[in-house]
């Protein structure tokens, strides 16, 4: 699950921060189709789960958006906007695929 994973990066083995871990993913998906990326991306896949470079911005923004007392917020923030980019102008990403 993408919750487990991200609080495993976020260093959380409780459940006491849920609502907040998920309100932050949840925030990260929003701002990636706000960005442009089809939302279809943002989405768990039943078989394969998140597509990892997906998957990867929503750690980053997480990690740059957790917290009140983040030194590394900044580092974060920027990873997260770098491959956002990335994302955005990738055709894979932003182009629904015709069948």
């Amino acid at each position: 699950m993408l919750i487990d994973d991200v609080k495993q990066t976020l260093r959380i083995n409780t459940t006491a921060l849920d609502t907040e871990v998920n309100d932050i993913i949840e925030s990260a998906k929003v701002d990636l189709v706000l960005s442009g990326i089809l939302k279809s991306k943002t989405v768990e896949d039943d078989i394969e789960g998140y597509d990892s470079l997906i998957k990867r911005a929503i750690i980053f923004y997480t990690k740059a958006n957790f917290g009140l007392d983040n030194s590394d917020s900044e580092k974060y923030q920027k990873a997260y906007d770098s491959l956002k980019t990335h994302l955005a102008l990738s055709q894979e990403y932003t182009v629904e695929a015709v069948v």
